[in-house]
């Protein structure tokens, strides 16, 4: 996965140029595919993400999230506060704590919606789980 923060052309050309010149012989080549980097530097530089990964660096652990956002985009997601991943330009304009309880309420939805893998979820989208 690329992040399609700055310098994501650039990536995608050089990972697009590294994949072309792979054998055909080595096998089915890998995919490449962007994912939103909306609030993955507010979870990277959170307390979640020092305990998650204490020994990486904050670059790393933005990296790591933005990876896992394409393995699984609610588990990802629900780490971080929902007004970070920005919800519009207006988004300042309305009364922020009835955004907040909004916000929440859906992504709670959500979870409740999608459901969750006991054995492999995190605190945080436990957190969301009804019930």
């Amino acid at each position: 996965s690329i992040g399609n923060g700055t310098g994501s052309r650039e990536t995608e050309r050089l990972v697009a140029d590294m994949l072309s010149d792979m054998p055909a012989e080595s096998g089915p080549k890998p995919l490449k595919v962007i994912v939103s980097e909306a609030g993955a530097s507010v979870y990277s530089a959170s307390a979640t993400a020092a305990a998650e990964f204490p020994g990486l660096d904050v670059s790393l652990r933005g990296a790591v999230s933005i990876a896992r956002r394409l393995q699984d985009p609610l588990a990802e997601l629900v780490k971080i506060e929902p007004k970070s991943i920005g919800v519009g330009q207006y988004q300042h304009d309305v009364d922020q704590y009835r955004l907040g309880r909004s916000l929440e309420a859906v992504v709670e939805d959500a979870v409740n919606a999608v459901g969750v893998d006991l054995n492999t979820a995190s605190a945080p989208l436990l957190a969301r789980v009804s019930g």
